[in-house]
């Protein structure tokens, strides 16, 4: 809007000067206008950006930096204290029966009357116990084979045991620990360095090291084998996946879990090129648990959506853009997960038909309350590629358009309701790379992710992970049957 001065002085002027004037004052009033509106929109979207943490969308905590909010948990609170609770059983350090040394100390001399007493019975034995560990040391066992000629001229030899197949070797026991310590505490090659040396007083090479998981890796082929084909024939596995640093490259890890197995595996591509490379999916036909990557969508019968990322994202939505239907629909959803755990406590295979189809009818109202509070409003101009919408519009279409995905938890008790499990398995990754860095080869990581794979499905079967890396290093069969029970 020009000022009054400035009109009044056009008005003075002839009528072909004024309507000059006035197309070149609309034109550039139009002009700016359309551009204000553009940077109000991108000053909207980069506040929305730096508004998003931990607790209302996907970035994780470690990203939260020093504005990091104030934790909030889901859980109702129990008004129960802290710590174990009345009547809980505790643990505790035991008297043993048989312990391994025992240490007497006599009374040779009264202490009041200085009466020798070396040859008195004790009245009483008080017992203390001391749990501890050996000294610990290196043990160097020589194998020795006799040679024996015999009269007829052939030289016979007697059998090393198996395994003891060099002059000079490191033993199982050994070789398992380093792998433990690299591949489940996660210590990279120079910290394992010094632990053997502070520990043990041995030095090892950093090619010793990669020798010993190589082969450990080398050892796990059949099991990685048999653990893709039963995980393809799963009836519901959660799928994930996050950068890793490989070569200073930003590549993807890829998992796939069960409440019984879990797989990784290093690939260049996040999508669907690395999941047709991997092969579970394509032969997939069970449920699939994901937090919406649509290349998932290109595989299996079913799909579950991972709730808890819905709630993060509708916690945004409600923070940021003050929308109550984004409030309602979390707490109605965890209202229906609560609703599956009564039934499950009470040993139900399912709801009944009347409760479905009232939390379903309550879902649609405030799906339908989400639209109204975030009308689609196309652009004025078209352009290539799909229109842009606001987060909230984005988020309820998703709530819409995917109700049997999110809400398959709850007519289907073999369906979780998020994806945490998968979560869970893949989060170690990023301990690891911040522990050690990124890996220095892709072998490298190809290592990590077979032998982890191994460990954490040894973990969730209630394996000894130490013995079941020694077994690696055995030639010992039990190795393969963690992957013997069906998954589910």
């Amino acid at each position: 809007m020009l000022p009054k001065p400035l009109q009044q002085a056009i008005k003075n002027l002839p009528a072909d000067s004024q309507l000059v004037i006035q197309a070149v004052v609309a034109f550039y009033e139009h002009h700016y206008e359309s551009k204000l509106q553009k940077l109000e929109a991108r000053i909207k979207e980069l506040e929305d950006q730096i508004s998003k943490n931990s607790r209302n969308s996907s970035k994780p905590p470690s990203s939260d930096e020093y504005d990091k909010p104030a934790p909030k948990s889901q859980r109702k609170n129990t008004g129960r204290k802290a710590g174990g609770q009345k009547g809980h059983e505790g643990t505790n350090l035991k008297l043993v029966e048989s312990p391994d040394e025992e240490e007497l100390y006599q009374v040779e001399v009264c202490a009041c009357c200085q009466k020798n007493l070396c040859g008195q019975k004790a009245d009483s034995i008080e017992r203390r116990q001391v749990y501890d560990l050996p000294p610990l040391e290196l043990i160097i066992t020589e194998h020795q084979a006799e040679v024996k000629r015999c009269s007829c001229g052939h030289v016979n030899r007697g059998d090393f045991p198996t395994g003891v197949n060099h002059y000079v070797q490191y033993g199982p026991n050994i070789k398992s620990l380093l792998v433990y310590m690299q591949d489940y505490q996660l210590l990279p090659y120079e910290r394992t360095k010094e632990f053997v040396q502070d520990i043990f007083g041995h030095q090892l090479s950093t090619g010793t090291l990669y020798n010993i998981r190589q082969y450990a890796f080398g050892q796990l082929a059949t099991f990685e084998e048999r653990l893709k084909a039963l995980l393809a024939v799963a009836v519901v596995a959660g799928f994930d996946e996050t950068g890793i640093r490989i070569m200073a490259q930003r590549l993807w890890l890829h998992s796939c879990s069960t409440s019984q197995h879990a797989y990784y595996e290093p690939h260049a591509k996040r999508g669907q090129v690395a999941m047709d490379a991997i092969g579970i999916l394509p032969n997939f036909e069970g449920i699939a648990i994901h937090d919406f990557w649509k290349s998932y969508y290109c595989y299996g019968r079913e799909h579950g959506l991972c709730n808890a990322h819905l709630l993060r994202e509708l916690t945004f939505v409600k923070e940021r853009h003050k929308q109550a239907w984004a409030d309602k629909l979390a707490g109605l959803l965890l209202k229906m997960k609560a609703a599956k755990e009564r039934a499950i406590a009470k040993g139900k295979q399912s709801l009944s038909p009347a409760t479905l189809s009232r939390y379903r009818s309550l879902y649609e109202d405030l799906v339908q309350k989400g639209l109204k509070a975030n009308p689609y409003k196309p652009p004025p101009k078209k352009k290539r590629g799909r229109k842009k919408k606001t987060k909230p519009r984005n988020l309820i279409e998703r709530f819409r358009d995917y109700a049997d995905d999110i809400l398959r938890f709850f007519y289907d008790f073999k369906v979780p309701f998020d994806n945490n499990f998968s979560e869970r398995d893949i989060r170690m990754m990023k301990v690891k790379q911040k522990i050690s860095g990124c890996f220095r080869s892709f072998d490298g990581a190809r290592f990590f992710a077979r032998i982890r794979s191994f460990i954490v499905t040894a973990r969730k079967q209630d394996v000894n992970v130490f013995k079941a890396l020694k077994n690696l290093f055995m030639d010992n069969a039990i190795v393969y049957q963690l992957t013997s029970t069906q998954a589910c």
